[in-house]
């Protein structure tokens, strides 16, 4: 396995897809603060209370320069209907099936549940500064109070 970036590193620019379909790349932020917030799964408990605590401080993070944006590997269509079921309003993306960005960051892992091996997504949340370096990472992230603490750390950039 190749090494992760980590802090003072260039995020990879790897093309991610929006619920519309369209591509969507992290140099599209260039000049702000850029918030990535990786996740499992849609519409599993955790993932839910995360992206419902990301979209509720969203003018927050917008407040302070910084974009917002939520990536799993689930298909757009998926990404449609879990913004509508839960009233999102943190921006998400999906990202490739494979060579993805979260591949390209070493957050796509075996993770084994009941004796089962699968590939997964680590819980992870990159700020990135506004030339696209990555300033701080939250690895194996909790969800309980996380998306406050990534705020108070985007404030501080």
């Amino acid at each position: 396995m190749h090494e992760r970036p980590d802090c003072g590193d260039a995020l990879p620019d790897i093309a991610l897809e929006t619920p519309e379909g369209a591509a969507l790349r992290p140099s599209d932020f260039r000049g702000r603060k850029l918030v990535l917030f990786f996740y499992p799964k849609d519409d599993t408990p955790g993932c839910t209370t995360e992206n419902l605590d990301f979209s509720a401080l969203a003018p927050e993070f917008e407040k302070c320069g910084a974009a917002l944006l939520g990536i799993s590997k689930d298909p757009p269509t998926r990404h449609c209907k879990f913004i509508a079921k839960h009233g999102l309003a943190a921006p998400l993306a999906s990202d490739r099936p494979a060579d993805g960005l979260a591949d390209a960051l070493g957050i796509w892992i075996e993770k084994s549940m009941y004796g089962r091996q699968y590939m997964g997504m680590e819980r992870t949340t990159y700020l990135v500064d506004a030339a696209g370096r990555i300033a701080r990472v939250w690895r194996k992230v909790k969800v309980k109070g996380h998306a406050a603490e990534v705020l108070e750390a985007a404030r501080a950039l």
